[in-house]
């Protein structure tokens, strides 16, 4: 069973051995070759990294029904407003400074819907900290410690020099039990559908993780950040031998995001789907196996478009580096940063060719022009705004969709009694297309009394009926 680490996950500190630092360093890894080479230990790396790794405690208050709520016998006496009380949950996870100026990298799950965040340093220290960056689809947040002192960090490593057998090192705070360290090597590379978000692209270790170590480290020998443990396979709840971790580079792209002062993360607008490639695709555009993303549908003007890529064709690598499957093209455009250019390996029809594309933010291809709508309408209270490819992504929606969506539903309103929801596309209303948020709204004012509403939600077309 796979899940995420929830708070309470294990911080690993990395352990070195005496391997030479620079470019070369990855060709001098050699197995033990004695019994001495056996006895080394992982301890002076673990003291060089080990004060880098804080525990991260979340607190959240939350609202908790009466038991007796709806009871006729108790609502009798206490009247139909039965009490509510609120109580506060925590949750415990890692995180690693990564900026001497107390800037920690964690995951968002360890952090989400939290009011007050605070992290425990290996010496006993605990500090409030803020938020500055967090994102739920790449399940990764920047924190800053709120105070001016200095504090020692964790240099964040090159996870594309990451290879299956590497020795690597987690440390976390694994059950809330305290910091700790384990050891295990680097099992397998650009794991994806490891957990039910839009990212996937992992490393995956048989280094023992558990519930408390989200967030923590996974190092290399070198004493480097190369990945943020995240999520485990398990049956039980305890480490089955198989844990997972966001490699560094995104980290860095993330960080870099936060350190930007950006208030959210944003990945290049491809203008394009994927889907991955089946083997018997493969089999016919003469691939010796089954990898890469297949291009499905490019829309029109996009930078797929305008860099000459068209539905059928395959991707196979990003700047010659290999591209597995459609997350990990995903992932290799957002690692290459918003601005650069990319060169695209293509295949089509037993050939392959080179395709330039340059990665740009989501565009607002037509203004979202949003707007509250009032009066006496089944829409009253809903906030609108009209689809763009940039509206499509702050709202976690295909970027593709296009009409007038649904991006808020105040509370306790009559949209949000009649069952409307954030990311509802409205269609079409007696018949009418709604193409744009104006159009919406003079049908709104014109109150027509019956209303037959058309909405998409989740690629489901849903009809209502209103009076």
């Amino acid at each position: 069973m796979q899940g995420l680490l929830k708070p309470a996950f294990i911080s690993l500190v990395a352990l070195v051995v005496a391997l030479p630092l620079g470019a070369n360093a990855q060709d001098a890894k050699q197995v033990p070759q004695s019994r001495t080479e056996m006895q080394l230990s992982f301890a002076p790396l673990v003291k060089q990294t080990a004060g880098a790794v804080v525990n991260v405690y979340a607190e959240k208050t939350v609202q908790r029904q009466s038991p007796f709520a709806g009871d006729p016998f108790f609502e009798q006496f206490f009247g139909q407003q039965m009490p509510n009380r609120t109580e506060k949950q925590s949750s415990l996870g890692s995180g690693v400074i990564v900026e001497a100026n107390g800037t920690v990298v964690t995951n968002n799950h360890v952090i989400e819907g939290a009011d007050d965040i605070k992290v425990a340093l290996s010496d006993g220290r605990e500090f409030p900290c803020k938020v500055i960056l967090r994102d739920d689809r790449v399940d990764l947040a920047v924190l800053k410690i709120e105070t001016k002192a200095n504090f020692p960090t964790l240099a964040i490593g090159n996870s594309d020099a990451v290879e299956v057998g590497d020795l690597v090192l987690a440390i976390g705070n694994p059950f809330g039990v305290g910091q700790t360290v384990t050891s295990g090597i680097v099992s397998a590379l650009a794991r994806n559908q490891v957990v039910k978000n839009e990212f996937g692209f992992f490393i995956q270790t048989d280094a023992s993780i558990n519930p408390g170590n989200s967030g923590g480290a996974l190092m290399n020998m070198k004493g480097e950040l190369i990945g943020i443990n995240t999520a485990i396979f398990s049956r039980g709840g305890g480490s089955n031998g198989i844990g997972f971790a966001i490699p560094a580079n995104l980290v860095k792209v993330f960080l870099t995001s936060a350190d930007a002062g950006a208030k959210s993360f944003e990945r290049p607008y491809v203008g394009a789907t994927f889907d991955a490639v089946t083997s018997e695709v493969a089999e016919a555009l003469g691939l010796d196996k089954a990898r890469g993303a297949l291009v499905v549908k490019v829309t029109e003007g996009g930078p797929a478009a305008k860099a000459g890529l068209k539905a059928g064709e395959i991707i196979t690598a990003v700047n010659g580096i290999p591209v597995e499957h459609p997350d990990a093209l995903l992932y290799r455009l957002t690692t290459a940063g918003l601005g650069s250019a990319v060169n695209l390996s293509v295949v089509e029809n037993g050939g392959e060719q080179q395709l330039p594309l340059t990665l740009e933010r989501a565009p607002e291809t037509s203004p979202r022009d949003q707007r509250t709508i009032g009066g006496r309408t089944p829409f009253t209270g809903a906030v609108v705004e009209n689809l763009s490819p940039r509206v499509a992504d702050e709202l976690r929606m295909p970027t593709e969709s296009t009409g007038v969506v649904i991006a808020e539903v105040k509370d306790d309103s009559p949209a949000g009694r009649l069952g409307f929801e954030p990311k509802d596309i409205i269609v079409s209303i007696n018949g009418s297309p709604v193409q744009t948020t104006q159009v919406l709204e003079q049908m709104a004012d014109a109150d027509p009394g019956f209303w037959r509403v058309e909405i998409e939600r989740d690629g489901q077309r849903i009809r209502q009926f209103f009076r």
